[in-house]
């Protein structure tokens, strides 16, 4: 199961990497242009993805700021949440990298944003969600691409087993 982790928290880093490559193609009113995705324009979808990890990276760890709401905007400008979310992929990574076997089988227990309520589950199965989710909303910042008439950006997991970052995972 760590193998499995670890290979889409690598998957993870160079795909947002090459969402953030052509999002840095867009001037600043298609970034911000609300094309009608669920968090609107780019913008609001990349911070959307940041805020959601770290919401769940607070739950996994116990550390790290959460914002208190899905739709929070933590950088209008992409230079900034650039470098926030390679800090927050390299922090997912490192801490996947030190799950143990017992971790990852074990169970934890948070309390949820949008309802105020406690869920205790497994690691495993949320680890899927959290890893689902990024790949959710960067389907989104593909089609706020489309849109917006820029090149499509190949985000196949098998293109990342077959790059230099993801042929380990192969």
């Amino acid at each position: 199961m760590k193998q499995h982790f670890m290979m889409f928290a690598a998957y993870n880093q160079w795909a947002n990497s090459r969402i953030y490559d052509a999002a840095a193609d867009l001037d600043e009113e298609e970034f911000h242009r609300n094309v009608g995705v669920f968090f609107g324009s780019m913008m609001g979808t990349l911070n959307h993805l940041l805020t959601a990890d770290r919401i769940w990276m607070r739950r996994f760890t116990g550390e790290g700021d959460a914002p208190a709401r899905l739709d929070t905007i933590l950088h209008r400008a992409l230079p900034g949440l650039r470098l926030a979310r390679e800090a927050e992929d390299k922090r997912i990574i490192d801490w996947v990298r030190a799950l143990s076997d017992k971790a990852l089988s074990g169970r934890f227990s948070y309390m949820t944003v949008s309802d105020m309520r406690t869920v205790s589950q497994r690691l495993a199965p949320a680890l899927d969600h959290f890893f689902n989710h990024q790949t959710h909303h960067r389907g989104q910042a593909h089609a706020i691409l489309t849109v917006l008439g820029r090149p499509s950006v190949p985000l196949d997991l098998t293109l990342f087993q077959r790059s230099e970052e993801g042929r380990a995972y192969a």
